[in-house]
């Protein structure tokens, strides 16, 4: 057994912002004198822990600040469930190289498809690599940039967006918005254009997005952004949502098992 470290050296490593290290370096180093270990062997391991362990707080730290659903991810989302375009494109999207072309994700359907889903598990596997994340409800999102914008602040709420590699915007169909929300919502999206990704669902398709932007011109230029570096996805088949709704019924209807009455000795 080796002593237990100095105090005076926990108070270093910690002061360095070391504190695998510091709470670490004692069996370690019991350890390494077991296993005869080299100092650079010991010193690699507590590196390598040091690191493992940034990560794993820098990571808890960014999906609490994604605000995504922790529910929604890819280990619960069902892949007999997508289209078989879309699983394809997942295992694609899922390694994050679009962020760094700037690509869109635009995932189509009516209510109950998964969509939301769909994006929110990509997001998670995002962060996983490392990559800054943002969810939120459209609505919301419209919200707090038209705050911004009349406090004048529009420039400095952009620029903090801008700081994530994707923001999800959720239900953009959902939004019937005024001409002052629906400037500031185009506002952003082109300053994210071809700079920083948007993921975002809709049950409205293209072509029904002048319900959104209200002006038809404003709604062309807004597509034309959104599509032109892009991956398009439709979310088909029933209602997931309803099949789940559809099976607790039948569940509930059965009810217990009955055990049945003994028969009468003969």
């Amino acid at each position: 057994m080796t002593d237990e470290t100095d105090p005076s050296l926990t108070l270093l490593l910690r002061s360095l912002r070391l504190p695998s290290f510091a709470a670490s370096c004692d069996e370690l180093a019991t350890k390494a004198q077991r296993g005869a270990w080299t100092y650079a062997d010991y010193l690699r391991q507590l590196c390598e822990l040091e690191l493992a362990d940034r990560r794993e707080r820098k990571i808890g730290r960014m999906l609490k600040e994604s605000r995504l659903p922790s529910g929604k991810t890819l280990a619960t989302l069902d892949p007999k469930k997508l289209p078989p375009k879309v699983a394809r494109s997942l295992a694609s999207l899922r390694d994050g190289d679009f962020l760094s072309r700037a690509e869109n994700v635009l995932v189509f359907g009516l209510p109950g498809r998964g969509k939301s889903h769909l994006v929110c598990a990509i997001g998670h596997e995002l962060i996983l690599q490392g990559h800054r994340v943002l969810f939120t409800p459209t609505y919301r999102l419209v919200q707090q940039l038209l705050a911004a914008k009349r406090d004048l602040l529009l420039d400095k709420a952009l620029a903090r967006l801008d700081r994530y590699a994707a923001v999800i915007l959720d239900d953009i169909g959902y939004v019937q918005q005024s001409r002052d929300e629906m400037e500031v919502l185009f506002t952003f999206l082109a300053e994210r254009y071809e700079r920083r990704s948007v993921m975002l669902t809709s049950n409205l398709v293209f072509s029904q997005w002048d319900r959104i932007f209200k002006d038809s011109m404003t709604t062309a230029a807004a597509i034309d952004r959104l599509v032109h570096h892009s991956h398009i996805l439709e979310m088909t088949g029933p209602s997931i949502r309803g099949e789940k709704a559809k099976s607790r019924r039948c569940s509930s209807k059965k009810g217990p098992a009955e055990t049945p009455e003994p028969q009468a000795q003969r």
